[in-house]
């Protein structure tokens, strides 16, 4: 007969762990399939019984460029940074990059919240949350890049370097999820940082060169203004779309340096915090 073995008489106890935690990354790619299924749950969730769909992704950019145009182009005499490109053209190519991020920093941000209900029920490494959030919004990305390659055909703009492209989109989607990492774990536990996104969200728009070109920074204080990543994500954008925008220059090192940080620090934070959230939230 075959031997079983006795289970120890004495109890298991299974405590969280402490202090700063190992991030184990390699977790994420065993639940690669949850990724998706949440990010096309987020899709299905914000079209789902609307009037217009998805043709609401082409109308909103559209008219927030033109209403720009109106105002910044023609009445403010805003130029463009590139000699060849109108200055719809020069806004639509930066407000591209900027939707992607800003959707992708409010989704992260709120996204362990919303899903309170798997969250407390379901084992499985939180970060999955984040990144589905942020993933979601490139099918609004690359609906929105059709767009844009239509204006450029139609003013006869041809891309110089698109093959930068990728590397900027990786870049915003890095920026957005780190700084969403780090707020989706404080609005686990303080409710009110929900109500600082949309402020947040809304200085960073002015602060980034959606509406002007870079060059009005003056030189001795770009360094400084490429504190901020998207800063050199626009720029970088109009500079691989456009062909004559100014050369990105040494401040796109310091977008890319601060990048890197606030994705790493967002994930050693949200590992530390994730133990918690189904306690708090």
């Amino acid at each position: 007969m075959a031997r079983t073995e006795m289970l120890p008489s004495f109890p298991i106890v299974i405590r969280p762990s402490k202090g700063w935690v190992p991030l184990q990354l390699h977790d994420l790619w065993e639940y690669r399939e949850l990724i998706y299924f949440l990010a096309w749950r987020d899709l299905k969730v914000r079209y789902k019984q609307t009037f217009i769909g998805v043709a609401w992704v082409v109308l909103q950019p559209l008219l927030i460029t033109l209403v720009f145009t109106i105002f910044f182009g023609h009445l403010g005499n805003i130029p463009s940074d590139s000699r060849n490109a109108p200055y719809i053209v020069f806004a639509f190519c930066g407000l591209l990059p900027w939707q992607l991020f800003a959707y992708a920093l409010t989704n992260s941000s709120n996204s362990v919240v919303a899903s309170e209900r798997l969250i407390t029920k379901v084992y499985f490494p939180r970060l999955v949350i984040p990144i589905a959030a942020v993933l979601s919004g490139l099918v609004d990305f690359a609906l929105v890049s059709i767009v844009l390659a239509g204006m450029m055909v139609y003013f006869g703009i041809a891309p110089h370097r698109l093959w930068a492209i990728p590397f900027f989109v990786v870049m915003e989607i890095a920026t957005a999820l780190g700084v969403g990492l780090w707020l989706s774990a404080l609005n686990v536990r303080y409710r009110d940082v929900r109500h600082t996104i949309p402020f947040l969200t809304q200085l960073w728009f002015f602060l980034s060169p959606v509406v002007y070109p870079s060059t009005f920074i003056p030189e001795e204080w770009r360094y400084f203004y490429g504190l901020n990543p998207m800063a050199g994500v626009i720029r970088g954008f109009r500079w691989a779309l456009l062909g004559k925008s100014p050369a990105l220059g040494a401040w796109i090192g310091v977008s890319i340096a601060i990048t890197l940080v606030l994705l790493i620090g967002g994930l050693f934070y949200f590992r530390r915090m994730e133990k918690t959230f189904a306690d708090v939230v």
